[in-house]
């Protein structure tokens, strides 16, 4: 493969998990590798010949076991076979080095620095904006879907969470007439309650990539997520709010205790559900970006990898804004024009206060919007809770996929995105905040 403009090389990142005080990233020092799929060996082979990489072991997505203690032994790298994307861990003063056979190597498409990503959640309290007013479209088609949306709102109490969250109301979640009957989605995140009452029936599978901890949760953030997707039609207590309430889940532990995780477990989770036939992948965390910044190729060539095998990616855009003052860049990796990046909105369909937006050109779009502020879902040690962020609007997004996937078993991972945004109600905001409009289940 020869290489074109669209490859991407990153210079020396700082210290191992130093933070840039400009950026606002923080990196781990190893590099993340784009290998094409055709010949991975020969790039791998060259960065051991001439850049110092010694010890490399390969992980099958559908062999989880040993990735994470893999990822955490020093001086080894970590080549993924499903994605042909690896990991790699080069001595500082090979780094350069590293770099320079990147970018002479045809077979190596990409080389960034590896960095550090985050759990996106909202917990400082703040007064949601009243009043909504619709944008009024002269387009009959958008103007049938707006009245749609409204009569079936009209078809049950108005935010009465008595039986059924805000958020599935809004969405029409409570009125479609899928269930997501056997289709797996994969949650990376911090983990699950595997003991919760109302999540043990949808757990598929689970795996941790974090060395030294199990797949439960120990920061709470991802049970809440997996039972935004996929949490029962008639739960232990509260309202129903699960999206896809017969949905398979596929629990992958990439996130730490901490609600911190490295690209190399992100990866392992995304090969892990793709080989394990994940219709789609929901990712609540982001890393921020700057202004201007480009998306990184990595994730997005792996995206593409992922669409080819019938898996749609979504990420949360990120809570970085402080709205109206202030409208930060989408994160990465929900900033890859091949994955689905999701805006939140309050219960007034106004943009959530903290909801990035896309300010940057190439990549860094906003797809579509869901419910992130004041979501109930569920929580470890068998209760229910409520947070806010991009991050809970992204399982909406994830299960209502499901739900589609059900209805259309025969659509590709790509039909499955179309089908999303074209699907969604139009709101009164511009696509730079809210992409398509309002998220909508089938």
């Amino acid at each position: 493969m020869a290489n074109d403009i669209g490859r991407r090389f990153g210079g020396e990142p700082p210290e191992r998990m130093g933070a840039s005080a400009e950026r606002g990233a923080e990196y781990t020092g190893r590099y993340v590798v784009l290998l094409d799929q055709a010949d991975p060996e020969r790039g791998m082979n060259a960065l051991r010949s001439t850049a110092g990489v010694a010890a490399v072991e390969r992980v099958r997505g559908a062999e989880p076991e040993s990735a994470a203690e893999i990822l955490a032994r020093p001086g080894t790298s970590v080549l993924f076979d499903e994605l042909a994307v690896a990991v790699v861990d080069a001595p500082p003063d090979q780094r350069h080095a590293l770099v320079t056979t990147a970018e002479a190597e045809p077979t190596i498409i990409a080389a960034e620095p590896e960095r550090v990503v985050y759990a996106t959640v909202i917990t400082e309290a703040r007064q949601a904006v009243t009043g909504f007013f619709p944008a009024y479209r002269s387009d009959e088609r958008e103007l049938q879907r707006f009245a749609q949306s409204q009569v079936a709102a009209q078809l049950g109490p108005s935010w009465d969470e008595t039986t059924t969250t805000w958020g599935l109301q809004a969405i029409r979640a409570n009125l479609s007439g899928q269930t997501g009957r056997g289709v797996k989605v994969a949650v990376l995140d911090t983990g699950v309650d595997t003991d919760h009452p109302d999540l043990t029936r949808c757990l598929e599978e689970t795996a941790s990539f974090v060395a030294g901890q199990t797949v439960e949760d120990g920061k709470g953030h991802g049970t809440h997520c997996i039972g935004t997707v996929a949490g029962p039609a008639r739960p232990a207590q509260g309202p129903r709010y699960g999206v896809a309430t017969e949905a398979r889940v596929l629990a992958g532990k990439v996130l730490d205790n901490t609600g911190t995780g490295t690209d190399g477990q992100i990866l392992a989770g995304i090969a892990w559900a793709v080989s394990h036939g994940a219709r789609v992948i929901s990712m609540s965390f982001g890393a921020p970006v700057d202004p201007g910044e480009l998306f990184p190729q990595t994730y997005e060539q792996v995206a593409q990898r992922a669409l080819q095998k019938g898996t749609l990616m979504v990420a949360a855009a990120g809570n970085e804004s402080r709205r109206p003052g202030f409208v930060a860049a989408v994160d990465r990796p929900a900033n890859c024009p091949s994955i689905l990046a999701v805006a939140a909105v309050d219960r007034a369909m106004a943009t959530a206060w903290f909801s990035c937006g896309a300010i940057n050109g190439q990549g860094g779009g906003i797809d579509i919007a869901a419910p992130g502020v004041d979501v109930i879902s569920a929580v470890p040690n068998g209760g229910l809770g409520i947070k806010s962020g991009t991050s809970m609007a992204t399982p909406h997004v994830a299960g209502t996929a499901a739900l589609i996937a059900q209805a259309h078993p025969e659509a590709s991972a790509t039909d499955l995105s179309n089908r999303l945004r074209s699907g969604a109600s139009p709101l009164s905001q511009g696509a730079d905040e809210v992409g398509a409009g309002l998220l909508q289940a089938p």
